[in-house]
């Protein structure tokens, strides 16, 4: 356990509220791909604000489809700061990753670089940083974005250096693909359907401990992911 892990479990046993904020691009936004169904972000609102009884908590969205790590560094006070969070988790790299568009090409070092300034920066808000690897890529109908698996092992070579929580989305979904991507959990090559995103879910729920006594929403999201992946 890190020492943000055990920062956060004591937190979740105060009554003082939280505020958390998820950030990231089109994935944690959420749009389109799920088709009217829940996003991961909304799933974790039900279990903290609703299955733990965290009801003066707040937990907000701030994804915007499309960006990179150096977009969220340039808006940060509006992505994060201006919400006075007590965690944050960044789910990125699908699009840093990419070798076609108008961004410019960057390495994965560049990309830890940035990311690794993010992370300094929600520490010096005195909040939890969390970091997400983005979900597996089906590179051969994605081929810009081939470099995937780089730049997830860059977010853990940075959750390594700077000691965060890290919830390792892309290795979970590898998992769940049997080594390459679960179909039935992906609306298009590189987005997760409603079904991908209570993956998700589940993924983050565990890594950060969030396990409500009689849970009816966790049972339901291991069913339907069960279920979905062999779709």
């Amino acid at each position: 356990m890190t020492a943000d892990a055990d920062v956060l479990a004591r937190a979740l046993t105060s009554d003082a509220p939280l505020t958390w904020v998820l950030t990231g691009d089109s994935i944690t936004h959420g749009l389109v791909h799920t088709q009217g169904g829940r996003t991961y972000a909304e799933h974790l609102h039900e279990i903290v604000r609703g299955e733990l009884g965290r009801v003066h908590d707040a937990v907000i969205d701030t994804a915007i489809s499309g960006w990179r790590v150096v977009q969220l560094l340039d808006d940060f006070d509006r992505r994060v700061a201006t919400w006075r969070p007590q965690v944050v988790t960044v789910m990125i790299g699908t699009n840093d990753c990419s070798d076609e568009g108008v961004f410019p090409v960057i390495t994965p070092s560049e990309f830890a670089a940035s990311l690794t300034a993010f992370v300094r920066r929600v520490r010096e808000l005195g909040a939890i940083p969390v970091l997400q690897t983005p979900p597996a890529v089906d590179v051969p109908n994605a081929p810009e974005r081939g470099r995937i698996a780089e730049f997830a092992q860059a977010v853990r070579d940075v959750a390594a250096a700077e000691g965060t929580i890290l919830v390792d989305q892309f290795a979970r979904f590898a998992t769940l693909g049997n080594g390459g991507v679960p179909w039935g959990l992906m609306n298009d090559p590189f987005h997760p359907n409603a079904t991908g995103h209570e993956a998700l879910a589940l993924e983050l729920a565990e890594v950060l401990g969030l396990d409500p006594a009689e849970s009816r929403v966790l049972p339901k999201l291991r069913a339907d992911v069960a279920a979905g992946r062999l779709n």
